[in-house]
């Protein structure tokens, strides 16, 4: 086995490709990042630290941005970032950005592979812990905004004396 000591865009364009992903380079200000999607959701793969040869890294991210509309429900990054591993959330904005990083120094080409798997499938949890947390908020807000029924509204009984 041929262990991998640093990334190119062209290799990671190729690892994307072999995994069925369309990818796009893109350059922003000089920096190159490689574009792509997972069943419909958006993503970035921006890479880190620079290795010894010019245009190969070390390092890379996965990056999955969604601009929030409205307001997001106090706690919702916290409780990611308590109860999952390997990718953390954050506000950044106007954006709910979920990030992995992949360290590449001295792995195989089944690690890349794998981290790959990993990120598509905490992407599809992201999107279902979304949707459940905004659902779950929504009742626990009409629960507070609905007035009492009758039936739990304190009676009044008369005594007779």
């Amino acid at each position: 086995m041929t262990l991998i000591t640093s990334v190119t865009t062209d290799s990671l364009t190729d690892l994307l490709q072999g995994a069925g992903y369309r990818v796009n380079q893109t350059e922003q200000n000089g920096i190159v990042q490689l574009l792509s999607a997972s069943q419909g959701i958006g993503y970035a793969v921006r890479f880190g630290n620079p290795g010894s040869e010019a245009g190969h890294y070390v390092d890379f991210t996965y990056s999955c941005a969604l601009r929030v509309q409205g307001e997001l429900p106090a706690g919702l990054a916290e409780l990611w970032n308590a109860s999952r591993r390997f990718a953390r959330l954050s506000l950044q904005g106007e954006f709910l950005v979920m990030e992995m990083d992949v360290v590449v120094a001295g792995v195989g080409e089944t690690h890349l592979r794998s981290q790959l798997e990993l990120w598509d499938r905490l992407l599809q949890e992201f999107i279902v812990y979304l949707r459940e947390y905004s659902q779950q908020a929504a009742r626990l807000q009409e629960q507070v905004e609905q007035p009492q029924t009758s039936a739990e509204q304190p009676r009044e009984e008369a005594v007779s004396l």
